[in-house]
């Protein structure tokens, strides 16, 4: 009798499985759901040529763009991420100075947000949420002997981040600020900022967003027109009301693929801000919750693959990782709280799914930069294992 051959062992993966398909699923979602929320407004706008799929090409070319930058980025190490990271971060402040130039900084619906690179434009704001991940992490690591001291651990990178915010407001951009702001204090915080100074911190940080809403008469009206959104439907209440219509219609299976109608020139950015409304129309309260879900296990693997580099004693790719996961987290956090009526109307895409090349670029590199993390962390392992 022949002895029993042994069986194969399947090898590991060199990456997390989990995240790389939650990535790739919300990305191809989020192409699909673009053409369908835009083939209306694409078939009639002056810009787009009465195209039908004019931005099912662009978000394409958007996010093979994506995918060539994220695949180069892999390939770049953690330490030089770090080393590039406070160089990245005066880049990142430099291009929002840019934007504020007149003859430089494109103007569109009164937001100067934009660079015009002629056969498509930059927006600043995002790729400076992926250098904030970077420098915060970096800086942290840097003031990690002092990170309980509030002048020397907190009141530089306060002065940093104040700066850029000045810029921000001006575009203005206030969403983009409080998610900067967000991944700064979440990194610092993860870092070992004292509980009670973070506390104190988050006080002042709802008192000066209370005051810049209430100085600013449009974030006000938006704050009313959250409130209630039925008092002035057509007005300020326009763009929530026309959400929860869509989210109403949706029921739980939707309506089906491409047959929404609030996207027939109703819910205003229906392919950029307000696309979640749009899934839940056509793909109802089940669609939302794949959607939902599907973010949630690329959050969940962030930080797991976080506490992994933490306990390979690498603090750097720690805190970028989980700084990374705090970044989608916030922001798929408002734009769905926004379309869903939970906070108020602010523009924020949601991440990797909204129509966006700037956004969509930056989402994808820092996507291959967690991988990254989670690549290094798996070479670690394999190492001490053998």
């Amino acid at each position: 009798m022949l002895p029993a051959l042994d069986t194969p062992r399947r090898m590991p993966a060199e990456v997390d499985l989990a995240l790389l398909w939650s990535a790739l699923l919300l990305l191809l979602t989020g192409m699909v759901m673009v053409y369908s929320a835009s083939i209306a407004i694409a078939e009639v706008g002056r810009f787009t040529g009465n195209q039908p799929a004019y931005y099912l090409v662009r978000h394409g070319v958007f996010l093979v763009i994506g995918l060539v930058a994220a695949a180069f980025a892999f390939q770049v190490p953690l330490a030089t991420w770090q080393q590039m990271a406070p160089w990245l971060f005066v880049a990142g402040f430099v291009l929002l100075a840019l934007v504020l130039i007149p003859g430089i900084g494109r103007d569109v619906n009164g937001a100067r947000r934009w660079l015009s690179l002629g056969i498509a434009n930059l927006q600043p704001s995002e790729l400076m949420k992926l250098f904030a991940v970077l420098y915060a992490a970096d800086y942290t690591v840097r003031k990690m002997p002092h990170m309980h001291d509030l002048k020397k651990a907190f009141l530089p990178m306060a002065g940093a981040m104040v700066a850029v915010g000045v810029l921000l407001l001006k575009e203005p951009d206030f969403g983009a600020f409080v998610v900067i702001i967000a991944i700064a204090i979440g990194i610092l915080f993860l870092g070992g900022m004292r509980a009670r100074l973070f506390a104190g911190l988050i006080v002042v940080l709802v008192v000066a967003f209370a005051v810049l809403i209430i100085v600013s008469p449009y974030r006000r009206d938006r704050i009313f027109g959250f409130m209630d959104p039925w008092a002035d439907a057509f007005g300020r209440g326009y763009q929530l009301s026309h959400a929860l219509i869509a989210f109403g219609r949706g029921e739980l299976f939707g309506v089906g693929l491409g047959a929404s109608i609030e996207k027939l020139f109703y819910l205003p950015e229906a392919h950029t801000d307000f696309l979640l409304a749009v899934i839940a129309e056509e793909l109802g309260f089940a669609g939302v919750v794949v959607v939902i879900a599907l973010f949630a296990l690329l959050i969940q693997r962030a930080f797991v693959i976080g506490r992994q580099a933490v306990a390979l004693d690498r603090l750097y790719p720690a805190l970028v990782a989980q700084g990374i996961g705090i970044w989608i987290g916030v922001q798929g956090f408002i734009n769905m709280g926004v379309n869903m009526g939970l906070l108020p109307t602010k523009g924020l895409t949601l991440p990797l799914m909204s129509f966006g090349g700037s956004g969509i670029l930056a989402n994808c590199i820092a996507l291959a930069i967690l991988l990254r993390v989670d690549w290094e962390n798996r070479q670690l392992m394999r190492g001490a294992k053998l």
